[in-house]
């Protein structure tokens, strides 16, 4: 007879955790391949990319990275749709900010459970470790996820097996449960001296995130944009600019973001046809959207912030030009504002 080749599917984020995890499981032997969903609040090197500030950051998807390290296939699926509920209505509730993590981690895990039984694979892998994060990796949270997403015995957790029941995995001696690892807690030390023992370098900083929903800052934006929508209706682009820019919201009309740097003023660049916008014509300057219905008035605002973030500050007036749609388009000739005109409410 001819033995199976037990395969099973690993959710890769691009962490070193999920790194860990799937290479001990490969070293047994085992066929893997990972599976990675795109929810639209991905980090993933966004914003370094797109900033040259951040031009020491890492300009890459770390889970592709993730994938090549360990030579494995990656499938990247997206799930924007599908997420929407998850965001809006989560059952468990949110963490500090935004964060859904226990319904996000369930609905991860039924997700894979699905493919691998489309694909005909045979257990699930996760990077979780008991008491690493508050919300989705307490010892008492982490049956829920087994149980709401299906996956219930199918699920292996190899960096904290040994803290968790037996799963099917162990049971029929696809995996040696003695080769699983037994680490607890938030500290990663023991990740990191495993990836030093194992010669991984340049993986994505420990604990620091994968999701947008879990920054405060971020998370102000999303909910800021849906109370002056008056719904929490999103697309994908509004995500995406949610992530750049300085944001500023002068009154419940309207809302500017403006570029910081060269970067993001070529990201916004990519929108002019979709947005009001303004710039400075008569010295260096961002390029600003304005998102929302402002009128005369809020425009002269506009114009007046505009001109405080450009080089034209310390002049008496500087020439703004703004552009509503194709076919409208003003010039103001105005004084910038001082910092202390820019409330500090505005900033969002």
């Amino acid at each position: 007879m001819t033995n199976k080749q037990i395969k099973a599917v690993s959710l890769i984020s691009g962490g070193l955790d999920s790194l860990l995890s799937t290479k001990i499981i490969l070293d047994q032997g085992i066929h893997v391949e990972g599976i990675n969903f795109f929810t639209g609040f991905c980090m993933e090197g966004h914003t370094n990319t797109i900033r040259k500030q951040k031009k020491n950051g890492l300009k890459r998807n770390n889970a592709l990275w993730v994938a090549e390290k360990l030579g494995i296939k990656l499938h990247i699926i997206d799930v924007i749709e599908e997420y929407r509920d998850v965001l809006l209505n989560p059952k468990h509730g949110y963490g500090k900010n935004m964060n859904p993590c226990l319904d996000c981690k369930g609905f991860m895990v039924k997700k894979a459970k699905e493919w691998m039984v489309e694909y005909e694979f045979d257990f699930i892998i996760t990077g979780e470790v008991v008491g690493q994060r508050p919300m989705s990796q307490r010892k008492e949270t982490m049956p829920i996820i087994q149980l709401e997403s299906g996956a219930n015995d199918l699920l292996l957790r190899p960096l904290c097996a040994k803290h968790l029941p037996v799963t099917k995995a162990e049971i029929e001696n696809w995996v040696d449960r003695e080769k699983l690892l037994d680490f607890s807690g938030r500290t990663r030390k023991p990740q990191m001296f495993l990836a030093k023992e194992y010669g991984f370098d340049g993986y994505a900083t420990p604990a620091g995130g994968c999701c947008f929903l879990t920054d405060k800052q971020y998370s102000d934006k999303l909910v800021d944009m849906w109370k002056s929508r008056g719904n929490r209706n999103y697309q994908l682009d509004d995500l995406m600019m949610l992530k750049v820019g300085r944001h500023i919201r002068p009154n419940p009309r309207f809302k500017m973001i403006i570029a910081r740097e060269e970067g993001e003023v070529k990201f916004l660049e990519g929108y002019r046809n979709q947005y009001a916008n303004l710039y400075p014509t008569s010295c260096n300057g961002p390029l600003a959207l304005i998102d929302g219905d402002p009128n005369q008035a809020d425009l002269q605002i506009a114009a007046k912030i505009l001109a405080r973030y450009s080089q034209g500050r310390g002049y008496d007036s500087v020439d703004i030009e703004i552009k509503l749609d194709v076919d409208t388009m003003q010039t103001l000739n105005i004084k910038p504002f001082s910092a202390d005109e820019i409330q500090k409410d505005w900033m969002v």
